[in-house]
């Protein structure tokens, strides 16, 4: 357990899995007291959905800090945060079931989110995800777990691991329209410029994998990250 002196602690969690279902993993992060990036943790799923990674994702946070310390979770699934705020009363009422009647997705998660939950005092806040300027914790937890899930490896600052590198998938201030004409372009456009999906799994110049689906993008020794092609080109 971490967090035991604070009065309140800001954190946000997030999850990730490349191709749902895929190579997946978890992260969390938490704030200091200006509300940047501090302690963060990240840790593979194997071949898991994105709400399993998203639902691991809160149960791990919630793990981590003291029950009796005030929290507040910044999250972009709508699925996990409704899930524990909105649907559970009623699906414990039925017997964990759905109003449908059927078994509640992911129970075992759940449940035990429930439980961390049961007297402590947790405020939710949604964040959309892959903003120019979004919430920096969120970011910084989508980036962890987007790197834990493609290596399959736990990181954190714990582990003394390096910052996760920037999401693909978050567009640069005032760089919307120049990403999107750069993916639109046809080959022999400009390699150091084109970006696709990974049709299988491969390894970047930089030593870290990337999954099949994943945002990749031409470097001078083949593909790779699109965070590492400027290093090349």
């Amino acid at each position: 357990m971490i967090e035991r002196m604070r009065e309140r602690v800001v954190a946000a969690c997030d999850g990730a899995s490349k191709g749902n279902p895929g190579p997946a993993a978890w992260a969390w992060v938490i704030a200091d007291e200006s509300e940047s990036p501090d302690r963060w943790e990240a840790g593979p799923l194997g071949r898991a959905t994105n709400n399993v990674a998203e639902l691991t994702a809160l149960e791990r946070l919630l793990t981590a800090i003291e029950p009796e310390v005030p929290l507040e979770v910044r999250m972009d699934s709508q699925y996990a945060m409704k899930a524990v705020t909105t649907w559970l009363p009623g699906w414990k009422r039925n017997g964990w079931k759905t109003s449908g009647g059927k078994p509640v997705a992911n129970q075992e998660l759940v449940v035990r989110i429930d439980e961390l939950l049961t007297g402590r005092s947790v405020d939710f806040r949604y964040v959309p995800a892959h903003q120019v300027d979004g919430d920096p914790l969120n970011d910084f937890a989508d980036r962890a777990a987007s790197q834990a899930a493609v290596v399959q490896e736990p990181a954190g600052s714990a582990l003394g691991s390096p910052v996760p590198p920037p999401s693909p998938d978050t567009p640069k201030p005032g760089g919307g329209a120049r990403r999107k004409s750069a993916a639109a372009k046809p080959r022999g456009a400009g390699s150091g410029s084109r970006t696709l999906k990974a049709k299988f799994p491969g390894r970047c110049l930089c030593g870290r994998s990337y999954a099949a689906g994943e945002t990749i993008a031409k470097n001078d020794q083949g593909w790779g990250h699109p965070e590492c092609r400027t290093a090349t080109v």
